[in-house]
């Protein structure tokens, strides 16, 4: 993709004020600015990820399982701390699963409970992924330590008002 000579947004923003929307052109500046980050950052950490035959949703399960005391958790709690549907859980799980990287495990004392378990390949997967995330990532998003907390705190206000958590 080629990069523009002008910012689509601010003249997207220019528009709506244009053709009467001045109440909603802040709104939509940000709106479309959020959906816009996303997408670069997803590309980002696709790309980063693509080395480690690794999507997203399956490294955010390994890398939550990695960070678990026993290594494991049921598959409705992935769903709820991943923020994700039921059916996302498990084809990631399955994904994961079928190149060896977690197990699933019946639940010792609740037998409608199934467990996802990461395994030594996973933790080893999941290290060196989120070495490379880190590196070519996290640390260089081209924001400072204060901007990038700054853009914390706001997205942070913002999901708590819209009920993402208590």
């Amino acid at each position: 993709m080629s990069q523009l000579p002008f910012d689509p947004i601010e003249e997207a923003q220019r528009q709506w004020v244009a053709h009467g929307w001045d109440d909603a052109a802040p709104g939509m500046a940000a709106v479309t600015s959020i959906v816009r980050a996303h997408q670069i950052l997803m590309a980002r950490v696709e790309e980063t990820l693509r080395p480690h035959d690794l999507t997203f949703a399956r490294y955010e399960l390994l890398q939550l399982l990695a960070f678990t005391k026993t290594g494991s958790l049921p598959l409705s709690r992935i769903g709820a701390r991943l923020q994700v549907h039921p059916a996302s859980v498990t084809n990631a799980v399955d994904r994961c699963e079928q190149r060896g990287l977690v197990r699933r495990m019946p639940h010792a004392t609740d037998r409608r409970t199934t467990l996802a378990e990461i395994t030594d390949p996973g933790r080893e997967l999941v290290s060196k992924a989120t070495d490379s995330l880190n590196r070519e990532v996290f640390t260089s998003l081209g924001l400072d330590e204060a901007a990038m907390g700054e853009l914390t705190g706001v997205l942070k206000h913002f999901r708590q008002a819209h009920g993402d958590f208590s």
